[in-house]
């Protein structure tokens, strides 16, 4: 049988189908079942945050302006997120439906933005070539 742990659930570290079967024999629902990740996981995950915002901060030092300079800030923010959201949230261990459901919708919104962008350039161009002056 498995080792006891304080809360008496039997939980130790076990990977893929092993957890469930460890689980099945020992008479413990699979939502009770414990997975342990590595330290050295969250260690080089926040090592790339740190990396990451680095980045961040030398596009301001640099000084970079104009679209290149809000690209590259939002291009690390987002793989900033992705990593807090992927791991430490838990979501590369998720099924992959509730994965989709959460990452989806914020990916939509950004299409949906770079399309009113670029409406909104074409209605300054046609109302400047309409009325002959710029706003």
């Amino acid at each position: 049988m498995a080792e006891a742990s304080a809360n008496g659930l039997g939980q130790h570290t076990l990977h893929g189908t092993q957890a469930h079967d460890a689980a099945a024999a020992a008479g413990i629902a699979p939502a009770e079942v414990h997975q342990e990740h590595p330290i050295k996981l969250y260690l080089v995950v926040w090592v790339w945050l740190f990396i990451l915002s680095a980045c961040s901060y030398l596009v301001d030092y640099v000084g970079l302006q104009g679209y290149l300079r809000w690209s590259l800030i939002l291009i690390f923010m987002m793989l900033k997120a992705g990593l807090i959201v992927a791991v430490f949230m838990h979501m590369a261990w998720e099924r992959l439906a509730l994965t989709y459901a959460i990452i989806l919708p914020p990916i939509l919104v950004l299409v949906f933005v770079a399309m009113m962008v670029f409406e909104s350039e074409y209605t300054l161009i046609t109302r400047t070539l309409f009325f002959g002056t710029e706003p």
